[in-house]
């Protein structure tokens, strides 16, 4: 199968006939083996009717449904492990992406050998103020804490080899970060396609402000993961030593000047070394320990399912 089309969706009824409508004129003219793969996220209107109905004409689309809204991490994720196809397109079920991108993004997957492809919509047509301007904060912090240069994060368009969505977890909100966990995972070959960002045709945004805001702490999640998720003792614990040490440097000071020096002076605990020794060993403990059970932790951790399918379609 040449191309799986996994698209996240939740309360869009009202587009789903014309999406699949659209993307099926452009597969067909370019002779492409395909499947759409729909994911309701816990929709409550008629999404996952609509959703049965397609699939009852047409074979090639297929179905998740959650039994509520898990988000749209997980609802990628759900359609990563359904995907057949050799390249996997992500785009949004609110019509704002173009499928006629789909014919020129599978050439650079599959002829030019990038392992993933971004999109990126240079021309927006949403409020300024309350999403362009945060949106390019937001991306211009990505790149400069991940090291993936990228100008669009967040679109929704994207494209990847089978084997990348295959060997990358995504969880939590990290939608967002797919290209930061492709890299981390190894696949360095990385670009981005300019794509037609189209005003939304029915219903609403469901992400509002502060989308931006876990964004960023996702950002920092990431950056942590990506440098000591594997190795926990060697962020905590190289803290913990090094505060033990400053706790056990004063402490000596103390014990020798007391001892040998100002044998008659005041007493220790009067002294505010006292409390900086006290204070830097029982943190440095603490931050030892921390890395000690995040060890403990990641050697005992079994992966769990994050949602709950309550019906498939053709899977």
């Amino acid at each position: 199968m040449d191309i799986s089309v996994v698209i996240p969706l939740l309360n869009e009824q009202e587009s789903l006939n014309e999406l699949y409508n659209w993307i099926a004129k452009v597969m067909q003219s370019n002779s492409f083996s395909y499947e759409i793969i729909f994911i309701d996220d816990g929709s409550t209107d008629g999404s996952w009717e609509t959703i049965i109905n397609l699939s009852s004409k047409h074979e090639e689309v297929k179905g998740i449904r959650f039994l509520r809204n898990f988000g749209k991490s997980q609802a990628l994720h759900a359609g990563f492990e359904a995907a057949q196809g050799d390249v996997i397109i992500t785009m949004d079920a609110d019509l704002q992406d173009n499928p006629e991108e789909i014919p020129e993004l599978y050439d650079l997957i599959s002829k030019q050998g990038f392992d993933l492809i971004s999109g990126w919509k240079k021309k927006r047509y949403d409020s300024v103020i309350a999403k362009n301007l945060p949106s390019k904060l937001f991306n211009a912090a990505a790149r400069k804490t991940s090291g993936v240069k990228l100008h669009d994060f967040n679109c929704g368009l994207k494209a990847y080899k089978n084997n990348v969505v295959k060997n990358i977890d995504v969880h939590g909100e990290m939608h967002r970060y797919i290209p930061v966990l492709a890299k981390n995972a190894g696949f360095g070959k990385i670009g981005e396609k300019v794509v037609l960002h189209q005003a939304r045709k029915y219903g609403k945004t469901k992400f509002g402000m502060n989308r931006f805001i876990n964004g960023f702490l996702d950002l920092v999640t990431i950056w942590f993961m990506s440098r000591f998720g594997k190795r926990p003792m060697h962020f905590f614990g190289l803290i913990g030593t090094l505060l033990f040490i400053v706790g056990f440097c004063f402490s000596l000071y103390l014990g020798i000047d007391k001892l040998f020096i100002e044998t008659k002076g005041r007493l220790i605990a009067q002294r505010p070394e006292f409390y900086v020794a006290l204070t830097a060993m029982i943190l440095g403990t603490q931050f030892f320990l921390a890395g000690f059970l995040g060890e403990i932790i990641l050697t005992n951790n079994r992966n769990k399912e994050r949602y709950t399918v309550s019906e498939k379609i053709h899977l």
